[in-house]
């Protein structure tokens, strides 16, 4: 063979070489500036002021990519608060320098700072969102984050004519930090919202907003994806659409066995994809959401937000007052049950086992006494407290915790959070008032690698039994069961889903209730379990995992970028 001829076949066998090394579903790098800052005076419910927002828009920009695509997102803080961004429900595979939680993960970005999030989706598709997690600015930082399937490859179900996200949001007529600050100077519970929102809008029951309420326009007999997610801030919310159904068909970006239903719920992080045909009269019909308020005697935001589905047939007239939905009573537990033990994954699925942590955390309220020579708003005097395992969560101030951890800087956390609450009791008796008094701390459980964990989650009546929604960050976890009262271990696993349990990140804790979590601990870092309700991760409600790093390098944590936000 001559010169020429090898030379040929050598270049053609690198050309097919590089080829097979590029990766097969041409995964995309996806580049957004976020600039972070107030924007011009908004006008809502008759009233005026600014908010914060991401590049003047409320909601923030819709972000859509593919599983198995990359983002850098550049955020230029230009507002007068600190700010972090949280990417909700992406696992953050050996990232977690860019999970977003302050203190956490990270140290905020101070106005003036910047900070570029890096990170890649992996065997992610459906309607996941991101927000601020800096105090309460998520109250109006936060927008849609949509993965599509890989190039080439369909959803698992009918094919939709048109997607739209639907974002249920909470609007305060005063600035929102400035409500949870009043709230933490005096101990009482903050002032509820004005309103909600659907996509920024309230809708037309509020005053001066009909000219302003969303719209959603569809063709007749045509199947529509509509994509909701609960970015409301404390408030799980029912939603149903006037004469149409919905078939979900995902939740937190993982597929389900479809089913059909004239009412969601979602709590405040969830996210629920359904497909509705519109197989009705031409017309304008209402979407609706309005609070599920489990906790009895607690103020709540009773009002309801509208946006209108819209025949596109051209016959239409805006005079047309669209249909209003049947909403659930705002305490209908019945409802909120039904409807969630009705999620199952599309397929059967390998349960991970066999179980080397087994857990089991309380989640609730508390109070703590007051400062001596202040006065506090709670009840008798006392300020409002939350707690896991009796651990009422303090966020640090000098590094965040998963710096700490890789600096080997000591006094920021300790490693000692604890497996089971310190004393058993009634959980959701009457609890004695000697138990209501959590301990403030900053303390992680720490896991190996490969750890398989089975979370047992106890809701607690202590000041007020409540639907808590957990979310855990860098992981999804397959929900095993749910049910009332105090779990029981010798009689409550006979009713756990081996087969096709529902894959989640947010998992609702029904209100007097418990639910188990099953995940593998196969991402390193730290990761912040709350609950999702602001009000009670303000009080506390939270704690994190540390999880080691495993075997070489693919089983370990990237180093810290080099513009990771100072403290």
């Amino acid at each position: 063979m001559s010169t020429s001829s090898q030379r040929s076949l050598l270049f053609c066998f690198l050309i097919a070489l590089s080829l097979l090394l590029l990766p097969s579903s041409n995964a995309e790098v996806h580049y957004h500036d976020f600039i972070v800052c107030a924007s011009n005076p908004v006008n809502k419910l008759c009233k005026t002021h600014n908010i914060i927002t991401v590049n003047g828009q409320f909601p923030g920009p819709t972000i859509e990519i593919r599983n198995g695509d990359t983002l850098v997102v550049s955020v230029v803080n230009r507002a007068q608060y600190n700010v972090t961004i949280h990417w909700h429900g992406i696992r953050q595979m050996r990232t977690a320098w860019a999970d977003g939680p302050e203190f956490v993960t990270q140290c905020p970005i101070r106005p003036g700072g910047h900070y570029t999030y890096r990170f890649t989706v992996q065997g992610q598709e459906g309607t996941l969102w991101w927000h601020a997690h800096s105090s309460w600015l998520r109250a109006t930082v936060y927008g849609a984050l949509i993965i599509h399937p890989k190039e080439g490859n369909n959803y698992p179900f009918a094919q939709p004519n048109r997607e739209f996200p639907v974002i249920l949001g909470e609007w305060w007529n005063q600035d929102p930090i400035t409500v949870v600050r009043q709230a933490t100077q005096t101990g009482a519970a903050p002032n509820i919202s004005d309103a909600f929102t659907i996509n920024g809008e309230p809708g037309d029951l509020y005053n001066c907003s009909s000219q302003s309420t969303t719209t959603f326009p569809v063709k007749p007999n045509q199947i529509n994806l509509l994509r909701f997610i609960n970015a409301a801030l404390n408030d799980e919310l029912f939603v149903s659409i006037a004469g149409h159904s919905m078939t979900v068909v995902s939740a937190d970006a993982s597929y389900t066995k479809p089913f059909t239903t004239s009412v969601l719920m979602l709590g405040p992080g969830q996210t629920t994809d359904v497909l509705v045909t519109t197989n009705q009269p031409s017309s304008r019909y209402y979407i609706a959401a309005r609070a599920y308020a489990s906790a009895q005697g607690v103020a709540f935001d009773n009002t309801t937000t509208t946006a209108i589905l819209e025949y596109d047939c051209g016959c239409l007239s805006n005079s047309i007052k669209p249909a209003l939905p049947t909403l659930p009573a705002f305490n209908d537990t019945a409802t909120a049950t039904a409807f969630s033990r009705q999620f199952f994954s599309a397929s059967p699925v390998k349960i991970p086992s066999p179980v080397t942590d087994n857990l089991f955390f309380t989640v609730g309220l508390g109070l703590l006494p007051c400062q001596p020579g202040r006065t506090c708003g709670g009840p008798n005097g006392t300020r409002f407290s939350a707690s896991i395992n009796n651990v009422s969560f303090v966020l640090p101030q000098s590094f965040s915790i998963l710096q700490a951890h890789h600096l080997g800087v000591a006094g920021v956390f300790s490693a000692d959070f604890p497996p089971s609450p310190p004393i058993q009791f009634d959980y959701t008796g009457n609890v004695s008032r000697a138990l209501w008094q959590p301990v403030p701390a900053t303390k992680v459980y720490r896991l190996k690698y490969g750890a398989v964990v089975e979370l047992v989650l106890q809701g607690t009546s202590i000041v007020t039994a409540e639907n808590h929604p957990i979310h855990l960050h860098g992981y999804d976890f397959y929900i095993l069961a749910e049910g009332f009262g105090n779990f029981n271990r010798a009689t409550d696993t006979a009713k756990f889903n081996l087969v096709n349990p529902p894959l989640r990140n947010t998992v609702g804790v029904p209100v007097n209730g418990w639910a188990v979590i099953r995940f593998v601990a196969d991402n390193p870092g730290v990761w912040l379990l709350h609950c999702h309700l602001d009000v009670h991760i303000t009080w506390g409600l939270a704690m994190a995992f540390l999880v080691d790093n495993g075997v070489g390098e693919l089983e370990a944590l990237e180093p810290p970028p080099a513009d990771l936000p100072p403290c």
